[in-house]
């Protein structure tokens, strides 16, 4: 069955997966703009690619993106996550993509309070 929209992961279980060493790990994609990363940064290595900039990289999307893992895309808080995820899907690049629910906000409640909310 071919995903249609981006499957939801909590910040609990992205936190699992990531700390996991026998896991596969999944790419992370962030689509925050520049001044949202430099309040809050993730504290795993991402892909950083702003939405507000897609014209200069969506034409080379297929190169930027492996098509052989999960992709997780993260934002502030889910929503612009999940509309690049359904982007992702429809453009055929990948088979696998999860939202993380709630963003980078929900990961400063649930996971890493060190991480500023805004």
């Amino acid at each position: 069955m071919d995903q249609k929209v981006p499957l939801n992961i909590s910040p609990k279980d992205l936190s699992k997966i990531l700390e996991d060493d026998s896991s596969e790990k999944p790419l992370i994609v962030d689509v925050r703009e520049d001044n949202e990363i430099s309040l809050a940064s993730f504290s795993y290595s991402v892909l950083h690619l702003p939405l507000s900039k897609a014209a200069n990289w969506s034409s080379k999307i297929g190169e930027l993106l492996p098509n052989d893992k999960p992709i997780v895309v993260i934002c502030h808080a889910g929503v612009r996550s999940l509309s690049f995820g359904v982007w992702l899907l429809e453009q055929g690049v990948t088979t696998s993509v999860w939202n993380l629910a709630g963003g980078i906000d929900a990961w400063s409640i649930d996971v890493d309070q060190s991480v500023p909310r805004y």
